[in-house]
């Protein structure tokens, strides 16, 4: 499924996010986070280091 989402074996669904894309997301700074979220939307599977890139850490 599209961006850590899941099923579990009850066919509940989760969406596990890492702790970092949380932190990018509450940024303050309203162009990191559009360019996070545009990193993001096309993602079938969470890439930390382009959401890195996106968000403008070296």
């Amino acid at each position: 499924m599209q961006c850590g989402r899941l099923k579990d074996r009850f066919g509940l669904p989760w969406q596990i996010v890492p702790r970092i894309v949380g932190d990018m997301m509450n940024d303050p700074d309203a162009d990191r986070t559009s360019r996070v979220m545009q990193a993001l939307l096309p993602m079938t599977k969470l890439d930390i280091a382009a959401l890195k890139q996106a968000y403008g850490h070296a």
